[in-house]
């Protein structure tokens, strides 16, 4: 199957299944879930062009081994984010930007986690760039072990399962197997636009309220830029 490319053909979901395989969807998934270098990686595309595949016998594996195996790797990603985010503490917010490492990406997903608290690890799922980042802050936060490996489970489930069991159901779509490149193409343009709003958002929020220059940087509780977090709401996200 060849599918129009939006990007570099090492991106494209279908050649990375075709050339890799199977260990290849897997090692993704759990580099995107928790590994730094992972939030630029084509997640809910590669999982909905999996469930394709295997409907369509372009992959040989059973659905539900795939599915299995998905949320396995999305499980351990998270893991290994939040035990990472535990070793490097607030050391975190003050690491200087690169090439792979952006400050804003993890402000973005401390806000989140912030705004939502534990659920943030299910709903994050289904955000790009902030499901790699918010099981780390989760880490930094030093949220409850037990809360963090539930949510965890229950996000990747939704999130590995689910979205590899829609391309399934669409796959069984005839409409759906006469036009696969424009359905890929359409997954691809629908998983980036959280982050078009996000950044969009972000610019317009940054032109109405501009920072004064002269004014101190401050750091919560975590250690992350904004305002210190009050004494009374510390380790609130923590004891969930």
């Amino acid at each position: 199957m060849n599918t129009l490319a939006l990007g570099p053909s090492w991106l494209d979901p279908d050649y990375l299944i075709q050339t890799f395989g199977p260990i290849g969807v897997l090692a993704i998934v759990f580099a995107e879930s928790g590994l730094l270098i992972g939030f630029f990686l084509p997640g809910d595309s590669l999982l909905f062009t999996t469930g394709l595949l295997v409907t369509t016998g372009k992959l040989d594996y059973p659905l539900w081994l795939m599915c299995t195996m998905i949320v396995a790797a999305a499980v351990l990603g998270d893991q290994v984010g939040y035990l990472f985010g535990r070793k490097v503490g607030p050391a975190l917010f003050k690491r200087p930007d690169s090439k792979l490492f952006k400050q804003e990406n993890v402000e973005k997903a401390h806000e989140f986690f912030e705004k939502h608290g534990p659920k943030s690890l299910i709903l994050a799922r289904f955000v790009p760039i902030v499901r790699t980042f918010t099981p780390i802050i989760a880490g930094v936060s030093r949220m409850n072990y037990r809360s963090f490996i539930v949510y965890n489970l229950i996000g990747g489930a939704l999130w590995g399962a689910g979205v590899t069991l829609l391309g399934s159901a669409l796959g069984k779509i005839e409409f759906v197997n006469k036009h696969i490149e424009l359905i890929l193409i359409g997954i691809v343009l629908i998983s980036v636009v959280p982050v078009v709003i996000e950044v969009l958002r972000a610019r317009s929020q940054s032109k109405k309220n501009p920072a004064p220059a002269s004014a101190p940087e401050q750091y919560d509780a975590y250690g992350a830029p904004g305002a210190p977090t009050p004494p009374a709401e510390r380790g609130r996200h923590a004891k969930r």
